[in-house]
């Protein structure tokens, strides 16, 4: 089944949490997740900067980090939810504002935009989407072994229904392996690139993937 970009929050079985990106793309596949201090973008592949002329939507900041909170996402909207968290505004009303204003991509397929949210210092967890038909923010709650994802098609209701209750991950590598190809990620094409971030001892730990 190809349901696009994916985001996830959950608790590695040890009990940290994380909050995780997984490029899935048929239109773009030459592109990969790339870690810079602590800021991970999505970009592509050498020899394929071109593809930037033919969408405007296929390169940003995928994983930012504001304070204890981690923030993940398929598109710009990134950059404005780090913002207002770190101005204060609760995580609920940052995605909130943030995803109704930027709304869904204007591209051939009206793209959602999608965004999780992972907290290090308490055992919640929030996915968001803007669709042509629905601004969607839920919260959850995080349970070891456990995440919860958005994609954004197919499955793009955040709901306890998308749930994967063998998340094994106990790092930001294997957060970002476990995306790409194992548990209920394993039902999903066409994937590209990943990244992740997870809690540590004095923040988080981030990695990337490219397939």
């Amino acid at each position: 089944m190809y349901v696009g970009r994916i985001v996830a929050v959950g608790m590695t079985p040890g009990g940290k949490a994380a909050a995780m990106y997984r490029v899935s793309s048929r239109s773009f596949p030459n592109r990969e997740a790339r870690l810079a201090g602590e800021i991970i973008s999505i970009m592509p592949r050498k020899g394929f900067e071109d593809d930037l002329t033919k969408s405007p939507y296929i390169a940003y900041n995928c994983v930012k980090l504001a304070g204890s909170l981690a923030i993940a996402t398929n598109g710009s909207h990134t950059d404005p939810i780090t913002e207002k968290i770190l101005s204060g505004m609760p995580v609920r009303d940052a995605l909130t504002l943030s995803l109704l204003a930027m709304d869904y991509e204007k591209d051939d397929y009206n793209t959602p935009r999608i965004a999780a949210v992972a907290d290090r210092n308490k055992p919640v967890g929030y996915l968001g989407i803007v669709r042509k038909d629905a601004v969607i923010v839920r919260e959850f709650e995080l349970k070891p072994g456990i995440a919860f994802y958005v994609a954004t098609y197919e499955k793009n209701n955040p709901s306890p229904h998308l749930v994967d209750e063998l998340f094994d991950a106990n790092c930001a590598e294997t957060a970002c392996e476990y995306i790409v190809g194992k548990g209920i990620f394993s039902d999903f094409e066409h994937p590209v690139t990943s990244a992740a971030a997870v809690a540590g001892k004095d923040g988080f730990e981030l990695s990337v993937k490219v397939i």
